[in-house]
């Protein structure tokens, strides 16, 4: 199935990830131009707007990338080779965990600022 992804996709449309990253290329057009994605197109997309905020690299993307489209052809790996591109998907599950909880720490304090600002307001307009 091939659509089209027009949805902005943190921040960046797929043609501004497409022209940034090289990572994803559509896989057609349509008559009027536009820029048609499989599914999968879509789930690449995916990998790179979740992996973008939490500031992984150009080649990290593009590891990780060839990485799950390897396990996911299932052909060709011998015990070894998968473990050793699972071990890998492993590293970037941890590291996308300690950047969530950076992340979360990050949010707590905005929303302590933003809870000491309210209150400042509230003092301010009661006077």
């Amino acid at each position: 199935m091939v659509k089209e992804a027009n949805r902005p996709i943190a921040g960046s449309t797929p043609a501004m990830i497409e022209n940034e990253t090289g990572l994803v290329v559509p896989s057609a057009r349509s008559q009027g131009g536009f820029r048609l994605y499989t599914e999968n197109d879509v789930a690449r997309l995916m990998v790179i707007r979740r992996m973008k905020p939490l500031g992984f690299t150009l080649e990290e993307m593009r590891d990780l990338l060839d990485v799950t489209d390897r396990l996911d052809a299932r052909t060709g790996l011998s015990l070894d080779e998968r473990e050793a591109l699972l071990e890998r998907v492993r590293v970037y599950e941890q590291a996308a965990r300690e950047e969530v909880a950076k992340l979360r720490v990050q949010l707590s304090r905005a929303e302590d600022f933003a809870v000491t600002l309210r209150g400042r307001l509230s003092d301010a307009e009661g006077s």
